[in-house]
């Protein structure tokens, strides 16, 4: 007998993915203005290079992470 594998609802898969993109950005591109000086009372404003390797980041993190056992709010939904 096999267990039938029961997929997540497709609400828990859309808010995961929409938490862990906001997320990965601020978390990213706070890190990443910090490190450059780009920091603003507002939070953070990057230009040119910062935001070419911000939006990168972003990228390796929303498509490498489930590779290795899911992304934070993937993982936190139960959405795998």
């Amino acid at each position: 007998m096999s267990e039938a594998t029961t997929r997540p609802a497709t609400w828990r898969v859309v808010v995961a993915f929409m938490l862990d993109l906001f997320f990965s950005f601020l978390i990213f591109g706070f890190i990443i203005a910090t490190v450059t000086g780009d920091t603003t009372e507002g939070g953070f404003e990057l230009n040119g290079l910062p935001a070419i390797i911000l939006f990168a980041l972003v990228i390796v993190y929303m498509v490498g992470m489930p590779r290795v056992g899911g992304r934070l709010f993937q993982r936190l939904f139960k959405a795998i």
